[in-house]
């Protein structure tokens, strides 16, 4: 599954205030609870809010990030490029309990993105993550635009859950989709959806399937793909990563369509899509749906000219825990602005291990290195033994984060740091 998947913010008060271009949004991290299986005692968990966060792209958000929880947390916005004065950690020290930061956070691209609050390991309560939407200024021919979040949960007898960094020993796995053990979509006939998965879950590789479905493939990472079939319907996601698709559910009124999760041990539904009793929205479905509008990415990478790079993943040597980083440590690599750089990661732990990109998004690079996927990634997971080279524009002066996590629930999420000069 692995291999698989190198190919594949809570407002605390309701209201934002918008002025030419620019939103005012309070952002607070709390203590939550939730309930996550019928009849069963509410589940204690660390939150940024319940929904998605919708913006439109071009809006610089002035935020206000607060901290009631009990440890320090900083605020980790994934797959935001080119931001390095609200970069977590590299440029923001996490904020004591009580403390309030206030930062912007320039929206450059439209697509589909994940904000968390940034904590470190050996935490005794989960920290759930946050959709945040980043609408473009086209308009998308979809139907409805529905955001699908999957967590992994690790869940005791008393209701408690062990959050990841920990042994998750005695406890029960099971899944959620919207915080829903089963989730039901509806629609018309002959409806287009654009449906935005996103593996909330911090260490596992994760397989869904929309059993009898075409599946489209429209953007991966945030940012627009050449759209592409969906192989049998599947989709791979590393831990954090996103995907969106185009899917018209076609039939009769009660057709249902199931959404089959994979763990790497065991498929499972965890909900469907049903085709509703409203009259058919338009005759027949629409053709294949072209690329979504671009968000400006680089049209070439010049990989004669790049500077390269060698980065072992699998071993904690030279990386740190988030609860240890320094950032007096010395940078991992320095580039130039403007120049291509060329990452080779070779995983050296005997499991997978997933490598994250803050800053930049990457283009995956064949193996003779003479060519690329076409679509973006800012997340890779990296099979043990396995090199993968990936290759990326260095356009965002800056200092940035680069993460690695072992596919392992008691795995500490390791980091260290880069600068674009």
């Amino acid at each position: 599954m692995a291999a698989l998947g190198a190919a594949a913010l809570c407002p605390a008060w309701p209201a934002t205030v918008s002025a030419q271009g620019r939103t005012a949004v309070a952002l607070q991290a709390r203590i939550d609870r939730i309930v996550l299986r019928p009849d069963g005692p509410d589940t204690p968990v660390w939150s940024l809010g319940s929904g998605d966060l919708r913006f439109r792209r071009g809006e610089v958000l002035d935020v206000t990030f607060g901290n009631e929880l009990p440890v320090a947390a900083a605020l980790d916005c994934r797959g935001l490029d080119g931001n390095p004065a609200a970069e977590p950690l590299a440029s923001r020290a996490p904020l004591a309990t009580g403390a309030k930061d206030t930062f912007q956070l320039p929206l450059r691209h439209a697509g589909t993105f994940l904000c968390e609050p940034l904590l470190g390991d050996g935490d005794t309560v989960p920290a759930r993550p946050r959709p945040l939407i980043v609408t473009g200024t086209s308009p998308i021919a979809v139907d409805r635009d529905e955001v699908l979040l999957i967590e992994e949960w690790r869940l005791l007898p008393d209701g408690t859950a062990i959050p990841p960094g920990n042994d998750p020993k005695e406890s029960t796995l099971f899944h959620t989709i919207n915080g829903k053990t089963s989730y039901e979509v509806s629609a018309p006939a002959n409806a287009r959806l654009r449906l935005r998965f996103i593996n909330g879950s911090q260490r596992s590789v994760l397989a869904v399937k929309l059993e009898n479905l075409d599946v489209r493939v429209m953007a991966i990472d945030g940012q627009p793909a050449e759209p592409f079939p969906a192989r049998n319907g599947a989709l791979v996601l590393a831990p954090g990563s996103r995907t969106d698709v185009f899917v018209d559910p076609v039939g009769p009124a009660g057709t249902s369509f199931a959404i089959l999760l994979h763990d790497g041990k065991q498929a499972r539904p965890v909900g469907k899509l049903i085709v509703s009793n409203e009259p058919p929205i338009r005759p027949a479905p629409f053709p294949p749906a072209p690329p979504l509008p671009g968000n400006d990415m680089p049209a070439q990478l010049d990989l004669r000219s790049a500077a390269r790079f060698e980065l072992a993943l699998g071993t904690p040597t030279e990386w740190f825990r988030t609860a240890d980083f320094k950032p007096s440590a010395a940078p991992t690599f320095q580039a130039k602005a403007g120049r291509p750089v060329v990452l080779t990661l070779t995983n050296r732990g005997a499991i997978a291990s997933v490598f994250h990109l803050h800053g930049h998004h990457f283009r995956l690079l064949d193996k003779l290195d003479d060519g690329w996927k076409p679509f973006w990634l800012d997340t890779l997971a990296v099979e043990p033994g396995q090199t993968q080279r990936i290759a990326f524009l260095a356009e965002y002066p800056g200092r940035y984060l680069i993460e690695q996590v072992a596919t392992d629930w008691a795995a500490p999420r390791l980091v260290r740091w880069y600068s674009v000069q």
